[in-house]
């Protein structure tokens, strides 16, 4: 067993030589690995902590370049659940799975029979759910072997929509604080990634009044966004320069970085995307420059209290308080960053930290 705590460096590499060091150091309470010579299965479940309740977190089915990084991404991934659940007051601790895809034939329901039997055998110390790669289809056969299981058909329901709605609680907590705004009318909000969350947080905003400036691989998203909400079409390469009053980044990790830091021109970063901060240092960046960070694994936690409520049975009027309340969580962490000269993210953690300790 081993207990710490840090999620600091979300995207930090851990040396293959060390990573148990590593895992001593960062927080984890547990390390499971399971292998089926009967069907070649090969899985991780990483527990961070569990002092607030067991550790809830998404299985991954996708492939990796060696078991190493596929350690390395569990571990990354079940410290930020940690640290969300604390956040948002969750009755959960933070844990994540990987079943490594093979790159020839293999049999996929048998992988998940063999994967539902491990879980089981921690006992409730782990809870599954969707993450990339898995399906529906998937957890249900997981559910055939153990209850510990957060996402099912029979629960049915998107995440995506109490995710993009928190988004929103947390833009408006942000610009209430830095610009003294309490409506969104006439904001001018860049959009970086139109998937389910981006999208809808787009919808969400139109209908406030916010001038949105959108980006997206997807061309027909884009299109889309123009059509529907009359946003204005950026590149991809370009979305993060734009002048804007909230920059939102709902795509891929680590967009806060060496080079992108000098070329942003918003007062205010909000958005979905996980692991926004390719390293600790960047917050302490943003902090110097006077840029507000509402902190990502706070800001896009609705997504695990969506998960949360179908495992706790937390009423609908519950969830909509819970999801809520990312503004009330947001604004206490911005007040004490201004009040201690701290970047949000460091007194992000630091309130997380006490929670867990």
């Amino acid at each position: 067993m081993i207990s710490v705590d840090d999620i600091s460096n979300s995207n930090q590499i851990i040396a293959e030589d060390d990573f148990l060091d590593y895992a001593l150091s960062h927080g984890f309470g547990d390390l499971h690995f399971k292998v089926d010579p009967a069907t070649g299965m090969k899985a991780i479940i990483a527990i961070h902590n569990t002092k607030l309740g067991p550790a809830l977190g998404g299985c991954r089915f996708i492939e990796y370049p060696n078991t190493f990084a596929a350690i390395q991404d569990a571990m990354r991934l079940a410290r930020g659940m940690s640290f969300k659940a604390a956040s948002v007051n969750l009755p959960l601790g933070g844990g994540k799975s990987v079943i490594i895809k093979p790159k020839g034939p293999f049999d996929r329901a048998q992988y998940m029979h063999q994967f539902g039997r491990f879980v089981n055998e921690l006992n409730g110390r782990y809870i599954t759910a969707l993450d990339s790669g898995t399906e529906l289809p998937d957890m249900d056969i997981i559910g055939e072997h153990t209850p510990y299981v957060a996402s099912l058909s029979k629960y049915q329901g998107d995440p995506s929509p109490s995710t993009a709605r928190g988004i929103l609680r947390g833009i408006q907590a942000a610009v209430a604080f830095k610009l003294g705004k309490e409506s969104l009318n006439g904001v001018h909000v860049a959009i970086q990634g139109l998937g389910h969350v981006g999208f809808l947080l787009a919808q969400h905003l139109h209908e406030l009044g916010a001038e949105l400036t959108v980006a997206d691989i997807s061309p027909l998203a884009v299109e889309r966004a123009v059509t529907e909400f009359g946003a204005k079409a950026v590149s991809t390469d370009q979305i993060h320069k734009v002048p804007c009053d909230v920059f939102a980044p709902c795509a891929l990790g680590a967009i806060i970085n060496d080079i992108t830091i000098s070329q942003l021109q918003t007062p205010i970063i909000a958005g979905a995307a996980n692991n926004q901060l390719a390293h600790t240092y960047h917050g302490k960046k943003l902090h110097d420059k006077g840029i507000l960070f509402a902190v990502d694994y706070v800001i896009n936690a609705g997504g695990l209290i969506f998960a949360a409520s179908k495992y706790l049975h937390t009423s609908e009027e519950k969830i909509n308080e819970q999801i809520d309340d990312i503004y009330t969580h947001l604004t206490e962490i911005f007040a004490l960053s201004a009040k201690e000269n701290l970047p949000t993210s460091e007194i992000a953690d630091n309130l997380a930290k006490e929670k867990l300790s």
